[in-house]
């Protein structure tokens, strides 16, 4: 027998939740749930438990992905109207793509809960009128993960200087980031630096260092500008590192996990990455670098612009859930103020502004948080969201082989965007964008 929860018994339930009370509100509801896995989102899974025994619910998680394969799975349900299952993981980045397939949460989450978030982040969350996710303590802009000890040895201060002709420093820029990822280069044994090569993962990196460069990926009617100086300019920095040999060869077929754990195997000198891994790369039963990572803001391109391509991840409802109640309530749990303690404890961070705070003031008397958190503010203060058109993917499924082909030798950089520019504006034009 399926149950389901009234408005009324949600909000009760919220306040129980608030006080610390027990009330098994969605007795025997069976909650299917389709979350990213991955290493810095599984610590917040171990909450659900807590939520199955206070409301008397069961979540059953019926798949755990990288966000580009649950991308494929989400659609998929959805041209087999296969969309009964309850929560899922979403994100700013591909979360319009969707506009069916999630309900409105402002109908199912009490008001004062909502404005408990970063206000920036509900309304990038709030597409055609609905609240489609709630944020979880996962924000992202990439800030500068680095080895320290490399910048602290004399005779490589002196060879580097003699050959690049300034001092070696943590690179503040994109051009210094690629002088010393290859002065940094022994093969196959370390490596400069290294970056995800396929998917939405490189579209991204490379879009941002079009913007840093003074360009722009799409003009305001979504036509492709990339194909301009400053996306030259940003797709030859891929080029130029791996023809140097100063990334892993296999990096075009790299994403997120694969440059986490590269970094912390110690192999890798440079490493922009995300908030989640901060904590990953600095403890010693994980990282071989622990101890030795040192944590700057995001370089800047050719145009004085610091890089800042962000997003964030949350949690949704399907519409066609039976029990969008109690599925509300446990994004609700999911994204409180303790899971985003928790998830932001490990680097991640939050999107409630009351555990902005709170990890302020925690970090005080850790140097190495307080380095992230400050590196992490600067980069956010410029931060830029991925262009506002729900075929922001489907763009990027057309980019990405080009990019791909640029960097293996395949096609000349001018080659390759030419393809790219042209393949996106048949996209936009058979969709009928302009």
């Amino acid at each position: 027998m399926t149950l389901k929860a009234t408005g009324a018994s949600l909000i009760a339930l919220a306040i129980g939740m608030a006080s610390g009370a027990s009330a098994a509100e969605f007795d025997g509801v069976v909650i299917d749930a389709k979350l990213i896995g991955g290493q810095q989102y599984e610590a917040l899974y171990a909450r659900i438990a807590e939520w199955e025994e206070m409301t008397g619910a069961t979540v059953n998680v019926i798949s755990k992905k990288n966000h580009f394969e649950l991308d494929k799975e989400f659609k998929s349900d959805i041209a087999a109207r296969t969309t009964g299952w309850c929560v899922g993981s979403n994100h700013s980045s591909f979360a319009s793509q969707y506009p069916s397939l999630y309900t409105d949460l402002s109908d199912l989450i009490p008001q004062e809960t909502i404005d408990g978030f970063v206000k920036a982040n509900i309304n990038a969350a709030t597409l055609g009128g609905k609240l489609v996710m709630l944020p979880r303590a996962q924000f992202d802009v990439s800030a500068l993960y680095y080895q320290k000890d490399i910048y602290e040895d004399a005779e490589k201060a002196a060879a580097f200087e003699a050959e690049y002709g300034y001092p070696l420093a943590v690179p503040e820029t994109w051009d210094q980031l690629k002088d010393q990822a290859i002065f940094f280069a022994d093969p196959p044994n370390f490596y400069g630096t290294q970056y995800a090569g396929k998917d939405e993962a490189i579209v991204g990196r490379f879009y941002e260092l079009v913007v840093a460069n003074g360009g722009k990926l799409f003009n305001d009617d979504f036509s492709p500008a990339f194909n301009s100086d400053a996306g030259k300019e940003a797709l030859q920095w891929f080029v130029d590192l791996y023809e140097a040999g100063a990334v892993p060869a296999g990096t075009t077929n790299y994403l997120w996990d694969d440059l986490g754990n590269g970094f912390a195997s110690g192999t890798i000198a440079l490493n922009l990455d995300w908030p989640g891994w901060a904590g990953f790369f600095n403890d010693p039963s994980a990282s071989k670098v622990a101890g030795n990572v040192g944590v700057a803001p995001a370089p800047k391109g050719s145009a004085g612009v610091r890089t800042g391509w962000s997003g964030f991840h949350g949690f949704s409802v399907t519409e066609n859930c039976d029990n969008k109640e109690a599925a509300a309530s446990l994004v609700a749990f999911l994204t409180n103020e303790d899971s985003q303690k928790l998830e932001s404890s490990a680097g991640p961070l939050p999107s409630r502004t009351a555990v902005w705070d709170h990890i302020s003031e925690q970090a005080k008397d850790d140097p190495y948080r307080s380095e992230v958190l400050a590196a992490f503010k600067e980069t956010a203060a410029t931060a830029f969201a991925v262009p506002p058109t729900e075929y922001w993917i489907e763009a990027t499924n057309l980019i990405y082989p080009e990019l791909q082909a640029a960097i293996l030798g395949d096609k000349t950089v001018d080659e390759a965007l030419a393809d790219a520019a042209d393949a996106v504006d048949s996209l936009m034009q058979e969709e009928g964008v302009y």
